[in-house]
């Protein structure tokens, strides 16, 4: 698919709503841990975090839609204040429309990151879609666009940043760490 142009970039982006992420491969570099008592480990990217908190503070609403259930990312999803968090949901095609359905939102109104097959039936269903440098290649080949960063490396900060300064909302939400 080819890249959007600037000005197609920034109508849909300034249509958006909703950002909802997948985790392993985006928010995480997509390899599992699992401790000593068989507990899941997840490593997340800082920045990623503080994205998550601007984009809100944009007046998006963000989330996520996962095929694993992970106590570690329930935690962080709590410690980051995320509107919705919906796991355990291996089939996201579903998951998606159920998502819409219930927060009352159409789905060119979502913006969504996804790196493997499983992303496809909501990377083909949202308004604006995104994909790690490290995706599959024929998620690569479908997205609205590539960011530079793999999963886990900070990439859910990079897609952040490329909506908010699409909207014309960058300067404005981080004019605050400036004073």
């Amino acid at each position: 698919m080819p890249e959007l142009t600037q000005d197609q970039l920034a109508h849909r982006a300034a249509r958006l709503s909703w950002l909802l992420f997948d985790v392993d491969g985006v928010m995480t570099d997509g390899r599992l841990y699992y401790g000593p008592d068989g507990e899941q480990l997840k490593a997340f990217e800082v920045r990623d975090g503080l994205g998550l908190k601007l984009a809100q503070r944009a007046g998006l609403k963000v989330g996520i839609l996962t095929g694993r259930e992970s106590k570690a990312l329930a935690n962080r999803a709590k410690e980051l204040g995320l509107d919705t968090l919906l796991m355990d949901r291996p089939e996201k095609g579903p998951a998606f429309l159920h998502f819409l359905d219930r927060n009352g939102v159409a789905a060119d109104r979502v913006g969504y990151m996804g790196d493997d097959l499983v992303d496809l039936p909501v990377i083909s269903r949202c308004g604006l879609s995104f994909a790690p440098a490290d995706a599959i290649p024929e998620v690569l080949d479908r997205v609205d666009r590539v960011l530079t960063l793999a999963g886990g490396r900070g990439v859910v900060r990079e897609m952040i940043e490329v909506v908010l300064r699409a909207r014309g909302d960058w300067d404005r939400v981080v004019a605050p760490f400036f004073t």
